[in-house]
């Protein structure tokens, strides 16, 4: 059986609980890293602890378009909020864009100047520890996200990823250094990957978000699927001028449906009302639907 997503006043409770959850998380691991990294000479960890600081910050993004976002309409946003939240999701991957090109910059130089880091087993714990947490981060924030249908939810989801794969790379790049001090420069190749894992997170991000605002339609497939779903209604002739947009992850949809001339208003209306509600049991995520009727 289909389940319906949490909408409204709990999933805007549900995703600040999860974000307020990840940024404490956060600053408890900005300390680790740092701490980790200055005391056991890595410079891969001190990246990846400046990365935890940019999640800090994408965490407050998060919540303002959470907490602004999930608004209902009011007299000055007749279609709702949702806009802002798809604003922060951009924010998002922005800030994880910018990080990820700081990190590379730095990295490329100390491997350009053959800049010696000789990190200890010190560093290798931070990194292990980044790892657990930020997996088990994103884990919990991707299904609060999906489970509440947030496209900026689950855009922090993935920076708890990133960050966890950033520290994956760090646990490598010292894990060689304690095996070999000869291969001290493993450090700031890692921190280099580290970069490029940020940067692919960060754009996956910003392009999702830019094809929200500039109503990009949905993949072809679900607007063949809303098609069927409406010309599978009893008394539709046909339909013409559909068109699908996405706001903060939920499609609204504008139709015209051809029904018979004779019919009177409140027939054609029975017609719109069964039309609306085929679509929101068969989609999930489906918002305003604005249906015109017209003689077939």
């Amino acid at each position: 059986m289909k389940t319906s997503p949490v909408t409204g006043t709990d999933a805007g409770r549900e995703g600040r609980t999860i974000t307020i959850t990840g940024a404490v998380a956060n600053f408890f691991l900005i300390v680790v890293k740092f701490t980790a990294g200055i005391l056991g000479n890595s410079q891969a960890l001190i990246a990846d602890a400046i990365h935890s600081i940019s999640d800090l910050f994408t965490d407050a993004v998060v919540l303002m378009g959470l907490w602004v976002g999930r608004k209902p309409p009011d007299d000055t946003h007749h279609f709702g909020h949702g806009r802002i939240e798809t604003t922060a999701s951009a924010i998002v991957g922005i800030s994880l864009t910018s990080a990820a090109v700081f990190i590379g910059y730095q990295a490329t130089m100390d491997v350009y100047h053959h800049t010696e880091h000789h990190p200890t087993w010190i560093a290798l714990i931070g990194a292990s520890l980044s790892i657990v947490v930020k997996e088990i981060l994103y884990q919990y924030t991707v299904i609060v996200g999906k489970k509440i249908k947030s496209q900026v939810v689950i855009a922090n989801a993935w920076h708890h990823r990133s960050d966890a794969l950033s520290s994956v790379a760090v646990l490598f790049g010292v894990g060689g250094a304690l095996i070999n001090p000869g291969w001290h420069i493993l450090d700031a190749y890692a921190a280099l990957v580290v970069s490029f894992f940020i940067i692919k997170v960060g754009l996956d991000v910003l392009w999702k978000s830019m094809r929200e605002m500039t109503d990009t339609a949905p993949r072809a497939e679900v607007v063949e699927q809303i098609r069927d779903c409406i010309g599978s209604v009893a008394g539709v002739k046909g339909l013409h001028d559909l068109k699908v947009r996405t706001i903060a992850g939920i499609y609204h949809i504008q139709v015209h449906i051809e029904v018979d001339k004779a019919l009177s208003i409140s027939e054609g209306h029975l017609i719109i009302n069964e039309a609306r509600s085929i679509l929101r049991k068969t989609l999930e995520d489906v918002g305003e639907i604005t249906v015109h009727l017209d003689p077939a």
